[in-house]
């Protein structure tokens, strides 16, 4: 007998690949610009895009402020005067049509919804991105819902983001729930504090730190899938 009926799947570096189509897109819209594409640059992306999903997770900036200001700073350290609006609309586009799954994500989606569970993705990021890229791959057939932060107007980890997928998917009884994710604390401490059972995915290794402890932890994403069937 399956543990869980319902399941809650973050998107990015949970069943897509993002590092690649992060990878890929940002030098598709640097070189499209004209700036320079080398591991200075590539870093410093990564560095001001991180800080500033941080702040989003910690509620301190918006999405539409978030993915504009990236690259006006990124402009800055670069010495560039493109529109940054312009730069990120076009690195959106340029993201939204990479659909790359991590080994496994479809073969997880099948055996879960074949199992009878009903499936949900639950992630933040820009919305027309992740319906792009979903639309792309052939997990669409799986997921009963979608939940973006970008289209609900609540970020992961709020309660509120929580409360409203699960009153839209309308099950009672939170004990047969269960929120996939990478994320520390939009997928662990978020599905945690809205009193959900947790599979914290962690390919790499690594360990929660002590205020944090997710009901499950999986190397791989047949590990999940074996923990959600009981097997």
């Amino acid at each position: 007998m399956r543990r869980y009926d319902i399941v809650l799947l973050d998107a990015d570096n949970t069943l897509f690949d993002f590092n690649a189509a992060e990878e890929t897109s940002l030098e598709a819209v640097l070189r499209e610009f004209g700036w320079p594409w080398n591991g200075e640059s590539r870093g410093a992306y990564l560095e001001i895009n991180r800080a500033l999903w941080t702040a989003f997770d910690r509620g301190e900036v918006e999405e539409d402020f978030l993915t504009v200001e990236r690259f006006r700073r990124l402009g800055e350290r670069l010495g560039r005067t493109d529109d940054p609006a312009e730069v990120n609309r076009r690195y959106l586009d340029h993201l939204g049509a990479c659909a790359v799954l991590l080994p496994g994500a479809e073969e997880l989606c099948r055996t879960l919804h074949g199992a009878g569970c009903r499936l949900a993705l639950a992630t933040n990021g820009v919305a027309r991105v992740q319906r792009s890229r979903l639309a792309a791959s052939p997990l669409s057939p799986f997921l009963e819902r979608l939940f973006i932060s970008g289209e609900m107007g609540k970020r992961k980890p709020e309660p509120a983001f929580f409360r409203a997928a699960l009153s839209a998917l309308g099950a009672e009884d939170l004990g047969r729930y269960v929120m996939v994710g990478d994320g520390l604390g939009s997928d662990v401490r978020g599905g945690l504090d809205a009193g959900l059972d947790v599979i914290w995915f962690a390919p790499g290794g690594g360990s929660a730190p002590p205020d944090l402890t997710p009901t499950y932890t999986a190397r791989s994403l047949g590990e999940i899938g074996r923990i959600i069937c009981n097997r």
